[in-house]
């Protein structure tokens, strides 16, 4: 009788290790996929408010630019401010390709290009006032749309009340 209990004290503990260790296991899991999707979440943060400074400032510097030919002609360094110009629109055209390897979503891209392509289309130096002002208008809500939309993407982080990640250890479209 003795033996049987001894049997079943050490089955009830091997069992209980056991439990413990699937616990232990998943708690483990589910807190690393919480702190991936939470790196995840401020990397695409810092990406898309680079993202749009980028577009702002290249946006600024087109404007000045205008306003350098057509205002105030002869007062600007004018190989000086293209190669600025330049500058800014590379630091753009990188800031975009980090949106796009963060993202996965076709219309958050969409949105990206978009505002680049307004903030571009103030690049001639031949527009109008009325066309510039048009311009300058669409860009900024370009950019307006494209921030808007990266808000709903990188939304409330994970935490209580969240809920579960959907599968441990498979990757879920964040």
């Amino acid at each position: 009788m003795e033996a049987i209990a001894a049997v079943i004290a050490v089955l009830g503990t091997l069992l209980g290790s056991g439990i413990t260790y699937v616990f232990q296991r998943r708690t483990t899991a589910y807190g690393e996929e919480l702190a991936r999707r939470e790196r995840l979440r401020q990397e695409r943060i810092d990406a898309y408010c680079l993202y749009a400074g980028a577009l702002h400032n290249y946006r600024r510097m087109l404007v000045y630019r205008w306003f350098a030919v057509h205002e105030r002609p002869g007062e600007e360094d004018m190989p000086s401010l293209l190669r600025e110009i330049y500058r800014l629109r590379s630091e753009a055209h990188e800031s975009l390709f980090r949106v796009q390897l963060l993202t996965r979503d076709p219309g958050l891209e969409d949105e990206a290009r978009t505002a680049l392509d307004a903030v571009t289309e103030l690049h001639g130096t031949g527009l109008s006032r009325e066309e510039l002002d048009a311009r300058r208008i669409t860009s900024k809500r370009a950019i307006e749309a494209f921030v808007a939309a990266a808000a709903h993407h990188v939304g409330e982080p994970p935490g209580p009340g969240t809920g579960r990640p959907r599968a441990l250890g498979r990757r879920t479209a964040a």
